[in-house]
Order: C-alpha cells, then sequence, then structure tokens
C-alpha cells in the first residue's frame, strides 16, 4: 500500500468517526441562545409553563419615573440603544396613556391618569397578524400562546411590522452591537436586517424564572401568569379589577391587560 493510499485511508476513518460521535459539544451560551420548547427544563429548575401566558399591568401601581422594567429587559436581550429615534429599537418602552388608549381619554378622566406614562410591548396576541403575513415563518405562535421570533429566517421584508397594529416591532437597520454596553452572552445578539421584538422571557421560562420586567419591577405593577388557570395570580386579578386592552376591537386578542 503507498503512503498517499495510506494518508487518504486514515483521513476517511476519521470523518467517519466524527459523523458517528453520538453527541457534539455545545457551549452554554449556544443553548441558551437556542428556541426552548415550551415545558422543557433547561436549569437547575424546572421549567416553568402554561396553557397561555399573559400579563396584566397594575396602573394603580405603575410609576411615570420608574424605567426599571425596560432597563432589565434590553440588558438581559441585548438590545442596542443608539439615542436617536430612526435606529431606535425596543422591546419594552412608554407611551402616555392617551396615545394607548385614545378611545378611553376625555376632558375629565382626571390629571394622573392623562399624565401616565404605560408600559407597552408586544401583546402576544391569540390572533397575531404579524404571523399571518410573514412568508419566511420567521414569526410564529408557540401552543403557549408566545409569540417568538427565529431571527435566522427574518429577511428584513417588515410585513410583520406593517401588520402590527401596536407598533411593538423594530427593524435593526444597523449593525446593533455597537450599541449594546455590555453584551449578555446568555442571549444572542441579532443581526442588521432583521425585526425584534419582546418575546416574554421564553428563554427564562425555561429554567422556572420569570421574566426580567416582571422581577425588576419594585412596584409589583407587572403580573405574569397562565391565564387561563382560575386559580393563578393574573386570573385572580383579571376577576376582580376592571383592565383595558390595546385595540382588541381589532380581533387580534392581545394578551396584554391594563387594570385600572
Amino acid at each position: 500500500m503507498t503512503s498517499s493510499r495510506r494518508d487518504f485511508l486514515k483521513i476517511a476513518g476519521a470523518s467517519a468517526l466524527t459523523l458517528l460521535a453520538p453527541s457534539i459539544f455545545v457551549p452554554t451560551w449556544a443553548e441558551d441562545a437556542m428556541v426552548i420548547p415550551p415545558g422543557r427544563a433547561y436549569g437547575p429548575t424546572p421549567a416553568l409553563s402554561a396553557r397561555r401566558w399573559a400579563m396584566a399591568v397594575d396602573l394603580a401601581r405603575c410609576t411615570t419615573d420608574c424605567t426599571d422594567c425596560i432597563a432589565a429587559c434590553h440588558a438581559v436581550h441585548n438590545v442596542p440603544n443608539f439615542s436617536n429615534s430612526k435606529d431606535d429599537v425596543k422591546w419594552i418602552w412608554t407611551e402616555p396613556f392617551t396615545a394607548v388608549f385614545p378611545a378611553e381619554n376625555h376632558p375629565y378622566s382626571g390629571q394622573a391618569l392623562q399624565k401616565l406614562k404605560v408600559p407597552v410591548l408586544c401583546n402576544h396576541c391569540d390572533n397575531p397578524p404579524c404571523v399571518r403575513v410573514c412568508p419566511t415563518g420567521a414569526t410564529f405562535a408557540r401552543p403557549d400562546g408566545i409569540v417568538m421570533m427565529d431571527y435566522h429566517r427574518c429577511i428584513g421584508c417588515r410585513l410583520c411590522m406593517a401588520a402590527c397594529p401596536y407598533g411593538a416591532r423594530s427593524m435593526n437597520y444597523r449593525d446593533p452591537r455597537p450599541g449594546i454596553s455590555a453584551i449578555n452572552p446568555n442571549f444572542p445578539t441579532r443581526a442588521k436586517g432583521v425585526v425584534e421584538k419582546c418575546n416574554f422571557c421564553e428563554e427564562r421560562l425555561a429554567k422556572g424564572i420569570p421574566p426580567a420586567c416582571v422581577a425588576a419591577c419594585r412596584q409589583k405593577a407587572l403580573v405574569f401568569g397562565d391565564v387561563e388557570d382560575p386559580r393563578s395570580d393574573i386570573r385572580l386579578l383579571l376577576e376582580k379589577r376592571f383592565s383595558l386592552r390595546r385595540r382588541a376591537h381589532l380581533g387580534t386578542g392581545p394578551q396584554i391587560y391594563y387594570l385600572l
């Protein structure tokens, strides 16, 4: 057997062993970046699961000058800050109550309500129009109601942005990484040309911990849970308190409830 033939067989054998290997090492940061199926544990504690995730915002507790939920969400998810509206990327932000609920605004509603800044985010709708218009399946709804984004399948067509009646999606018109002050290695950074939005912290739910915004809220104004569980905190609140949903008349079935 010639030397060249022997070397070829060695290389072929090594390649076959690689293909037959039972597992491939995946670093922790890469595992955390994967889309984790609902109910699958991905940490030391059991995963949090629900038939239908939803969030309630208690406007009686929410204070206008507080931005803890925004800071926590954006830090955890590597949301860039370019300090200009043209390139603005946001997962949670605030808007005046009168802009969020224009139909509820009248001259006698009170100064406190008219001056109130309301946190807004993706509504994780029961009937999400963004999912219907996405040509690649990059945005999709999980069985537990969370509307997800697959950044690798997004082609940046922005049809989902046009379809969303809440303005809850942001386009990365430039590389977001220079706008991130401290990159969290446990969540993937995005690329130029893709759309992103709130994901209800699905990667944290898989580790058995609540969304970052809920954990950061000192006023306990954000309540997150299974809206289909009659014993859950959010369900009990919704049964006792009057709530509003943004543009519910459009038939999207938004799952962010604002308690008055």
